[in-house]
């Protein structure tokens, strides 16, 4: 059984989800919500710094194949940000080449899970993420 990452002041970490299908977005937003994070889901990464900015995440889970501005560079833009350059992401992707693995890990992403994932494989990675070291 997995367990719950350490609490934040009001017992939920945060969690936003910028995910371009509405379907997973959906699902994704639900899922985490039922298990205990609160959730912001977002359907681009358009003035994603902003809504960070207003949510104070604790953790992004990101998808690559993004309308407007891709994944990879919300990733450079993010961890070329003082404010938000040690904030944990995880890809999201449909992406699944070896290639594209290699290039959002040496972006800064903490995991690369490739859709469709299992639930409890998303929820494992979220708390493995949010219990190291470098997210707290």
């Amino acid at each position: 059984m997995v367990t719950s990452p350490s609490s934040t002041a009001d017992g939920q970490p945060r969690i936003v989800v910028v995910e371009d299908d509405r379907g997973n977005r959906l699902f994704f937003a639900d899922y985490l919500t039922y298990s205990g994070f609160r959730v912001l889901a977002l359907p681009h990464g358009l003035d994603l710094q902003q809504h960070l900015k207003e949510f104070q995440p604790h953790l992004l889970l990101l998808d690559l194949g993004l309308p407007e501005i891709d994944g990879y560079t919300l990733l450079k833009q993010l961890r070329a940000s003082a404010l938000w350059q040690h904030l944990p992401v995880i890809i999201v992707s449909g992406y699944a080449f070896a290639e594209d693995q290699q290039r959002a890990l040496a972006l800064g992403a903490q995991q690369y899970l490739v859709k469709p994932i299992a639930l409890q494989q998303l929820t494992q990675a979220i708390y493995t993420v949010l219990r190291s070291p470098e997210a707290e």
